[in-house]
Protein backbone atom coordinates (compact mmCIF):
# COMPACT_ATOMS: atom_id res chain seq x y z
CA UNK A 1 0.00 0.00 0.00
CA UNK A 2 1.81 3.24 -0.74
CA UNK A 3 2.58 5.22 1.71
CA UNK A 4 -0.25 8.37 1.17
CA UNK A 5 -2.93 5.81 1.24
CA UNK A 6 -2.61 3.83 4.63
CA UNK A 7 -4.52 5.20 7.16
CA UNK A 8 -3.18 7.90 8.97
CA UNK A 9 -5.93 9.73 10.69
CA UNK A 10 -7.87 8.72 14.00
CA UNK A 11 -11.48 9.85 14.71
CA UNK A 12 -13.95 8.18 17.26
CA UNK A 13 -17.18 6.93 16.27
CA UNK A 14 -20.37 6.90 18.61
CA UNK A 15 -23.07 4.42 18.39
CA UNK A 16 -26.48 4.26 20.31
CA UNK A 17 -29.88 2.20 19.23
CA UNK A 18 -32.62 4.95 18.89
CA UNK A 19 -34.93 4.90 16.15
CA UNK A 20 -32.43 2.80 14.43
CA UNK A 21 -28.56 2.98 14.38
CA UNK A 22 -27.43 6.43 15.08
CA UNK A 23 -23.84 7.09 14.24
CA UNK A 24 -21.83 10.08 15.21
CA UNK A 25 -17.83 10.84 14.83
CA UNK A 26 -15.59 13.00 16.70
CA UNK A 27 -11.77 13.79 16.18
CA UNK A 28 -9.74 11.77 18.18
CA UNK A 29 -9.82 14.02 21.22
CA UNK A 30 -13.18 13.03 21.52
CA UNK A 31 -14.24 16.91 21.66
CA UNK A 32 -14.18 18.16 18.17
CA UNK A 33 -17.20 16.62 16.61
CA UNK A 34 -17.15 16.39 12.72
CA UNK A 35 -20.31 17.04 10.88
CA UNK A 36 -21.24 13.20 9.36
CA UNK A 37 -24.15 11.59 11.17
CA UNK A 38 -25.48 8.30 10.06
CA UNK A 39 -28.63 6.51 10.99
CA UNK A 40 -28.81 2.77 10.24
CA UNK A 41 -31.41 -0.18 10.65
CA UNK A 42 -28.94 -3.05 10.91
CA UNK A 43 -25.77 -2.98 13.32
CA UNK A 44 -24.18 -5.42 10.01
CA UNK A 45 -23.54 -1.68 8.67
CA UNK A 46 -21.73 -0.66 11.48
CA UNK A 47 -19.50 -3.95 11.80
CA UNK A 48 -18.54 -3.35 8.53
CA UNK A 49 -17.60 0.29 9.47
CA UNK A 50 -15.55 -1.24 12.34
CA UNK A 51 -13.73 -3.80 9.57
CA UNK A 52 -12.74 -1.25 7.14
CA UNK A 53 -11.49 1.45 9.71
CA UNK A 54 -9.58 -1.11 11.06
CA UNK A 55 -11.58 -1.50 14.92
CA UNK A 56 -11.36 -5.17 14.82
CA UNK A 57 -7.97 -6.09 14.75
CA UNK A 58 -8.26 -9.53 16.65
CA UNK A 59 -11.53 -12.04 18.11
CA UNK A 60 -11.13 -10.32 21.76
CA UNK A 61 -12.00 -6.49 20.10
CA UNK A 62 -14.41 -7.98 17.73
CA UNK A 63 -16.71 -10.13 20.93
CA UNK A 64 -16.29 -6.42 22.64
CA UNK A 65 -17.78 -4.98 19.50
CA UNK A 66 -20.92 -7.54 19.52
CA UNK A 67 -21.34 -6.62 23.65
CA UNK A 68 -21.73 -3.22 23.06
CA UNK A 69 -24.45 -3.99 20.44
CA UNK A 70 -26.38 -6.26 23.00
CA UNK A 71 -26.06 -3.00 25.35
CA UNK A 72 -27.39 -0.65 22.49
CA UNK A 73 -24.69 1.97 22.54
CA UNK A 74 -20.71 1.83 22.28
CA UNK A 75 -18.05 3.53 20.55
CA UNK A 76 -14.92 2.68 18.95
CA UNK A 77 -12.17 4.36 17.25
CA UNK A 78 -11.66 4.16 13.16
CA UNK A 79 -8.58 4.56 11.20
CA UNK A 80 -9.20 6.90 7.97
CA UNK A 81 -6.62 7.79 5.03
CA UNK A 82 -5.47 11.11 4.55
CA UNK A 83 -7.98 11.02 1.35
CA UNK A 84 -11.57 10.01 3.37
CA UNK A 85 -10.00 12.47 6.38
CA UNK A 86 -9.99 15.38 3.94
CA UNK A 87 -13.21 14.88 2.94
CA UNK A 88 -14.83 15.46 6.47
CA UNK A 89 -12.79 18.24 7.03
CA UNK A 90 -14.01 19.82 3.57
CA UNK A 91 -17.48 18.57 4.16
CA UNK A 92 -18.04 20.81 7.73
CA UNK A 93 -15.67 23.78 5.98
CA UNK A 94 -18.51 23.47 2.76
CA UNK A 95 -20.92 23.70 4.85
CA UNK A 96 -19.98 26.12 7.19
CA UNK A 97 -20.98 23.28 10.10
CA UNK A 98 -19.86 24.26 13.81
CA UNK A 99 -21.14 22.28 16.92
CA UNK A 100 -24.30 23.47 18.89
Amino acid sequence: MPRYDRPSHQVSCYFFKRGGWQVQFTEADLKTPLPRKLTFTDPEKIRELARRGGACRDSESRQMLELTFEQGRGGIYLRLTPEQYRREVDLRNQTGWLPA
